[in-house]
């Protein structure tokens, strides 16, 4: 969800505005996704990366992101949505880590969509917690040395119980991952648009399902697959 600060800028606007209009967007694509019935919604609200960024705003995102979740919960609760948050967690404070875990105990029996929020996420984090998770299995003798694969280690990345993501889409221009889901999207459509965050709209999301619906899937074979919009 990229574009928050620039479209700030471009509005003559303090960033923490971009950044709560980014979560007006957000909600109206939640919505959106649901009516839509995508299954699973990953979105990367704050990345391992984002603590470089200046205290003032940090501490404003950290703000932004406990009223959300105060606001929010329980409207995505009544909606039939399952809350997830992947990242490591140690680093934000007991009162905001608290309100996380009660929004996933809340929603856990909920199955009309996961939506998954990656906070203080990055995908080198995501693997090297998973190197480590393998590699205590094998220090135990719980797992033999040659029996490290790619299935092994993908069991220990986030999201390993979750289809892997279909369809990726970055606002504000820019085309890179920026170490997102590095594991997971291995062959993942990806869908670059300019349209910065905080103009994100319905029409957006439905531009990019259409683009998307059009994809001759092959992943690595020589016949076509019918696409599906499972993972967003």
């Amino acid at each position: 969800m990229d574009g928050n600060g620039r479209w700030a800028k471009q509005h003559g606007l303090p960033r923490v505005i971009g950044h709560r209009r980014g979560a007006t967007a957000l909600r109206h694509v939640v919505r959106a996704c649901v009516q839509r019935q995508v299954q699973v919604l990953t979105v990367f609200a704050f990345s391992s990366e984002n603590w470089h960024r200046p205290e003032t705003e940090v501490k404003a995102l950290m703000v932004l992101f406990m009223h959300s979740l105060r606001r929010e919960v329980e409207k995505l609760h009544e909606a039939g949505v399952r809350l997830r948050f992947i990242g490591e967690r140690g680093r934000f404070d007991n009162a905001l880590r608290q309100k996380m875990e009660a929004a996933e105990r809340l929603t856990a029996d909920n199955s009309c969509m996961t939506m998954v929020i990656a906070v203080n996420y990055g995908g080198r984090w995501d693997l090297a917690q998973a190197a480590r998770a393998l590699a205590a299995e094998v220090s135990a003798g719980q797992l033999a040395l040659d029996a490290v694969n790619e299935q092994a280690l993908g069991k220990h990345v986030a999201l390993a119980d979750l289809p892997e993501p279909d369809l990726l889409i970055r606002s504000g221009g820019e085309q890179r991952i920026s170490n997102f889901l590095l594991w997971q999207m291995a062959y993942t459509e990806l869908y670059f648009t300019p349209t910065l965050w905080p103009d994100f709209r319905v029409d957006d999301l439905d531009l990019a399902l259409t683009w998307f619906a059009e994809r001759e899937r092959r992943f690595g074979r020589v016949e076509s697959t019918q696409p599906r919009v499972g993972h967003a």
